[in-house]
């Protein structure tokens, strides 16, 4: 953790909605005149798409009933990352690179898509670190990420939910089918349960979306859920000098369900998420400045 340089990080599974999360940040970092140096979880993966694809092949050949996933250290730069939160809380400096997903964001590098990008150096003076991915509260036997945020933030939605969001994301978006989307998600069971929602006793705050639709079957929903169709669980991890009644008076129809959580209208889920988040990344602007 770091007074003068701070880590905010955003983490999520795939289909999480840590993007929309990441859009209330960056709205708060422009309203505030902010300056952050972001980073994509997706450039701390080990291998490129062709990579991944063969190293995902040669696990299921080995048949030892775990196989590589994008969850999981083995496909991870976990090292690479911690070193990355290291080095920024400690003098604002560090290394990244991109992801580059497809021909849109390829052609300005004159790349193919499922590449990285070369590795280049933080741009200097920046007043805070934002990392939005699946692995900014990380934490293995020799790796601790989640130590270096100062502000860490999980999006959680229950897993039905999670799951539909995913496949309809993957099959209308990236072509893939719901069998292969499907598939995809039974390989990366284990490391989900092992190194995606440990993180989430480490966060600070949580955002779980909860449906009030019937979700009982994510394989064969046609539609995902609105945000009107949903409740929006926000835990905080030490409710001390929280100010509940005022969250409480301007978002309507939000209640208390436990002493650290308070439950908003999903409609309101982009008004909370200022309300909550923005007192959180002032104070650490203000401890930078004051240091």
């Amino acid at each position: 953790m770091s007074v003068k340089h701070p880590v905010i990080a955003i983490t999520g599974s795939s289909g999480a909605g840590t993007s929309t999360v990441k859009k209330s940040f960056e709205h708060i970092f422009r309203r505030e005149k902010i300056l952050a140096a972001v980073i994509e979880g997706d450039s701390f993966h080990r291998y490129d798409r062709e990579e991944m694809k063969r190293a995902i092949q040669e696990s299921e050949r080995n048949g030892q009933g775990r196989h590589i996933s994008h969850f999981g250290p083995e496909a991870n730069l976990f090292d690479e990352l911690e070193a990355l939160f290291r080095s920024y809380g400690e003098n604002g400096t560090g290394r990244r690179r991109y992801y580059l997903h497809n021909e849109e964001e390829a052609a300005p590098w004159g790349q193919q898509p499922g590449t990285f990008t070369p590795w280049e150096e933080l741009p200097e003076d920046t007043d805070c670190l934002f990392y939005e991915g699946l692995h900014g509260g990380a934490r293995t036997d020799t790796v601790d990420v989640a130590r270096h945020t100062d502000l860490l933030v999980g999006v959680v939605p229950t897993v039905n939910l999670e799951w539909i969001q995913k496949i309809h994301r993957d099959t209308s978006t990236r072509g893939y089918s719901v069998e292969a989307v499907t598939q995809t998600i039974l390989r990366r069971m284990h490391d989900y349960v092992h190194h995606i929602t440990p993180q989430f006793s480490r966060t600070h705050i949580n955002f779980q979306r909860v449906p009030v639709v019937d979700t009982s079957n994510p394989f064969v929903a046609r539609d995902i859920p609105t945000l009107d169709e949903s409740l929006v669980v926000i835990r905080y991890r030490d409710p001390h000098g929280v100010d509940f009644p005022y969250l409480l008076s301007m978002i309507h129809d939000s209640f208390m369900s436990r002493p650290n959580c308070i439950v908003v209208p999903g409609g309101k889920m982009q008004l909370a998420m200022q309300l909550v988040l923005t007192p959180l990344i002032l104070q650490l602007m203000e401890r930078r400045n004051r240091a």
